[in-house]
């Protein structure tokens, strides 16, 4: 999917919402059992129910790794169900990142192979590592700044010009990536930052989870990650758990089309006019 495909098809619906697909056995209704059977419908319940008001899906790999080989079996599937919906972006979340022999093999699976329209990777081991996944036709998504607490430990600590880590990784990715096949992910509980990052890199699309269970504001992400512009909006806000698991019985799937259109309709609200 190019840049322009998605701008258009975000304009046409109004909608910034990226569902994560998270299977876990753990929280799945029992009624999918315990396996990867279970987990290949479950997700395509979740699919089907959040179509209509959704512009991108994210299947989390390791959802489906800890299955072992049932689980990339089960993985292969759902993308290959993806390919039914191709009005939405697909996302590999996968934070992949490695030396560049093994980016290069990382890219061929999961891009060309599997083929999602992108994948999110880790810059931390520098370029040689994030060149492999710039595939024409193809998305890469970088990590910029996280809303986990780990966050402290490196993106947040100051360097010997007072900048922060995170800000010299988003300058790099200015240097090194293009708006046209690159995303980077900024957390939705990180606003103020935000609207930094959007200086920086006022082109690039954002990645934003952290919207639900972790307390981002959408009205707060609209405003400080948009585009200047306001074409396109300029983000994709991600929401896995409350959509996934809005419900626990044979409901589920309607629970998910409630709490997508929720989200959807607030999307709606503060859209530019």
């Amino acid at each position: 999917m190019t840049r322009l495909e998605l701008i258009k098809n975000i304009e046409f619906k109004k909608s910034v919402l990226c569902v994560g697909l998270d299977p876990d056995l753990s929280k799945m209704p029992k009624l999918f059992g315990g396996d990867s059977r279970g987990v290949v419908e479950f997700c395509k319940g979740i699919i089907d129910a959040t179509a209509e008001h959704a512009i991108a899906f994210k299947p989390n790999l390791a959802f489906f790794e800890s299955m072992g080989y049932e689980g990339w079996e089960a993985l292969a599937e759902v993308a290959n169900y993806l390919k039914k919906f191709p009005q939405h972006f697909s996302i590999a979340d996968a934070k992949r990142g490695d030396i560049g022999n093994t980016s290069k093999m990382y890219a061929e699976g999961i891009l060309n192979k599997m083929g999602f329209d992108s994948i999110t990777v880790a810059p931390y081991m520098g370029k040689d590592s994030l060149q492999p996944f710039a595939i024409p036709g193809k998305w890469a998504i970088a990590l910029g700044l996280t809303s986990n607490s780990g966050a402290q430990d490196f993106q947040m600590k100051r360097m010997q010009d007072d900048r922060y880590l995170y800000e010299h990784v988003i300058d790099s990715y200015r240097e090194w990536t293009s708006p046209d096949q690159w995303m980077i992910v900024v957390g939705a509980t990180r606003s103020e930052s935000m609207k930094k990052i959007r200086q920086q890199l006022p082109n690039h699309f954002f990645l934003v989870p952290g919207v639900g269970h972790q307390g981002g504001d959408i009205q707060n992400v609209l405003r400080s990650g948009s585009f200047s512009s306001g074409q396109g909006m300029g983000v994709l806000i991600n929401a896995s758990r409350s959509i996934c698991y809005a419900g626990n019985d044979e409901n589920y799937a309607e629970s998910a089309n409630k709490e997508a259109l929720r989200l959807h309709e607030e999307m709606k609200n503060y859209w530019p006019r």
